[in-house]
């Protein structure tokens, strides 16, 4: 298993540059008869949290959940950025995930690569659009006073960036493959997509939930959801200092033991259904 594994890896990676012309293309033709082009990368998260900040921070006063000296609305304002941005990338990922595999069929039962190659190809085109949100995200940082420290940039980011490919890479893996065989996986992601948004800390701080009145248990399985821990890790560069807005003990844990049992649960899927899928496709 583990030699089968390995030989797997290597071949992975001496088609590396098939991942990159794939994600190339796909960058190509989803831009190219577009007026703005990229801007749309960074225009449609910011008009979401324009429409968020009214409705969760004017009208239902979610900034209350915010530390006091974290800035009030301006604040709650960086603090939906911080999370939207990266959110709209791993929202794009569980969108597209079930039609991985679909999508190349005519590309992978006529090219002779190891097929983790496409949905690889998937998650690496969303990276790029989120590395193309940065300079709004650093835009809003400096403006409305948001700090980071050392600790912040080489330890919370790089892991918030590594956990969040690497789940969405598992889910990827493993939706892909369903889907081909049981159709009805895309809409069944869609509704799951829209419960991970509103119970993954994105519009409220996780301590609102955390120090509500509801149950015991609710509160645990709310941060064993590794999104919450995964989100909160994005925020808490930009707000170093705020035990509110870092990820406790246990969502950290959550974090990283369920992105690396996602990415080994979807790669176990994809290997296992990868002859039906080719079958069916």
């Amino acid at each position: 298993m583990e030699v089968a594994v390995a030989s797997r890896t290597l071949a992975v990676w001496e088609h590396r540059k098939v991942v990159g012309l794939l994600v190339r293309r796909d960058l190509k033709v989803k831009y190219q008869q577009s007026v703005l082009g990229y801007a749309w990368t960074m225009l449609e998260p910011l008009a979401l949290t324009l429409v968020y900040y009214f409705v969760f921070g004017v009208v239902l006063q979610a900034n209350r959940g915010m530390p006091e000296d974290a800035g009030a609305y301006g604040g709650y304002v960086l603090f939906l950025v911080a999370g939207i941005l990266p959110w709209t990338t791993f929202g794009a990922i569980l969108s597209e995930a079930p039609r991985a595999m679909i999508t190349h069929s005519k590309l992978i039962t006529t090219m002779k690569v190891p097929r983790e190659i496409f949905p690889m190809a998937t998650v690496g085109t969303k990276f790029i659009e989120y590395v193309l949100t940065w300079p709004v995200l650093l835009i809003f940082v400096f403006s409305l006073g948001g700090r980071f420290t050392w600790e912040g940039m080489l330890l919370w980011l790089p892991l918030a960036v590594v956990l969040t490919f690497m789940f969405g890479l598992g889910v990827t893996l493993f939706l892909s493959a369903v889907n081909v065989l049981l159709r009805d996986v895309e809409r069944l992601t869609r509704i799951l997509t829209r419960i991970l948004f509103y119970g993954s800390a994105i519009l409220f701080p996780a301590a609102m939930v955390l120090g509500s009145g509801a149950p015991g248990w609710v509160k645990t399985l709310y941060e064993i959801n590794p999104l919450v821990g995964i989100f909160q890790m994005h925020r808490t560069v930009w707000f170093p200092g705020f035990e509110e807005l870092t990820p406790s003990p246990l969502a950290l844990t959550s974090a990283v033991v369920g992105s690396i049992l996602m990415f080994v649960i979807g790669y176990w899927t994809f290997r296992r259904l990868e002859m039906s899928v080719l079958k069916e496709l």
